[in-house]
């Protein structure tokens, strides 16, 4: 790279999901290699496909001063940015820096869609969505980093990046430059996406949900299951959180091959790839653990195997942590860097879940059950629909 890439820090972070609630939940369900996904209790209308659903979520109630906001995208994202002392860290640098120096980097694919879906569900005799929910600050896909800035009172830098899969983790990316240019101090990151008809049925219409729980990398999949999640970080310059963990460098790059399937030759991914290890000045061999996008899509699956076993030695671990969760779509990246960041902190290798017979094109470093090892570098790789490709390099602090 012309420019040397200067990590950031990784002060504190945090995951809801189909797992559970915070980090020890998600670290309980992966040592006991045990599955959110559940049989579909979810849309409207019956669909044979299993998710992975958040508990709680419709019970949640945002703070009296935020009602204006009140969605399940919103519920989903208050309840997470409560767990791990999240809120206190995000309101602690904005005491340090300023609310005007911290700025807030947020992914969402489908934002508050749900509730836009309710208001047509219910529409009134003079076809008209009900009063209750004719509020625009909820129609809009700025409406998760409204809500969250509003929330924790930040005023610096706020922008919603919505580029499907890889939303969540292209966060890292956007904040590291806001701080590298001088327009933040510090970054709230991270991304929410809440179970809706809309990706349910859509991503049916497409053919690429499953009848079953999802399969990565099985050569009988028969596509992904759809989960939702919430998951925040906040980045710091290393010299404020030298013992934290580490953004070591991130790759992004732009297929321009297809609306919905990769390049055969995985070219895309690859420049991602390559551009995240050389921004951390690392090569291929020096990475311990990599969190796989793996979706159970039959062409998804099939190049980024490949991909791996092209490119990393056979001591390198690789897995899908989608059995576990689902595709989480827009909150995909943010919570899949949560799984990389304690595999570092924790030494825990997740289990490729729900693979029974490994697809062919699968290499050694696959990871079919979970393993207890040393991690120090991790990889986490997000690629969306369209050709939006992200891939994010965390490391240990130094000992």
């Amino acid at each position: 790279m012309s420019v040397p890439f200067q990590p950031l820090a990784v002060r504190t972070y945090t995951a809801t999901s189909a797992l559970g609630r915070g980090l020890d939940a998600h670290y309980a369900a992966l040592v006991a290699s045990r599955s959110g996904l559940r049989a579909n209790d979810f849309s409207s209308a019956p669909l044979a496909c299993w998710i992975g659903r958040v508990d709680g979520v419709e019970d949640a109630a945002l703070p009296a001063a935020h009602a204006a906001w009140d969605c399940r995208n919103n519920r989903l994202a208050w309840l997470g940015l409560q767990q791990d002392h999240f809120l206190e860290q995000a309101l602690d640098a904005r005491l340090r820096y300023g609310a005007a120096r911290v700025a807030l980097v947020l992914g969402t694919s489908t934002a508050s869609i749900g509730a836009t879906e309710e208001g047509y569900r219910t529409l009134d005799a003079d076809g008209r969505i009900p009063p209750e929910l004719r509020r625009p600050l909820i129609h809009a896909p700025h409406s998760l980093a409204g809500f969250v800035a509003e929330a924790l009172g930040l005023e610096g830098p706020c922008l919603t990046v919505s580029t499907a899969c890889s939303s969540s983790a292209k966060v890292f990316a956007h904040a590291e430059r806001l701080i590298r240019l001088g327009l933040a101090d510090a970054a709230v990151v991270g991304g929410v996406d809440t179970l809706c008809d809309s990706v349910l049925f859509g991503f049916n219409a497409l053919e690429l949900v499953s009848p079953e729980p999802c399969q990565p990398f099985d050569q009988a999949r028969r596509g992904i299951s759809i989960g939702e999640a919430a998951g925040f970080a906040l980045l710091e310059r290393l010299d404020a959180a030298p013992q934290a963990p580490r953004l070591l460098g991130y790759g992004e790059s732009s297929d321009a091959h297809h609306m919905s399937t990769p390049p055969p030759d995985g070219l895309g991914a690859e420049l991602a790839l390559r551009a995240a290890l050389s921004r951390a000045g690392l090569r291929a061999e020096q990475v311990d653990y990599i969190n796989l996008h793996g979706t159970a899509s039959q062409k998804n699956d099939e190049v980024e195997a490949a991909l791996i076993a092209r490119t990393f030695p056979i001591h390198t671990r690789a897995s899908s942590t989608k059995g576990f969760t689902g595709h989480t779509l827009g909150a995909a990246g943010i919570l899949e860097a949560a799984l990389a960041l304690q595999a570092i902190e924790r030494g825990l290798i997740p289990a490729n879940l729900g693979a029974r017979t490994p697809d062919a094109v699968c290499g050694p470093q696959f990871a079919w059950e979970s393993e207890q090892r040393p991690v120090q570098v991790a990889l986490s790789n997000s690629f969306g629909f369209g050709g939006n490709n992200a891939c994010l390099v965390f490391g240990g602090a130094p000992a």
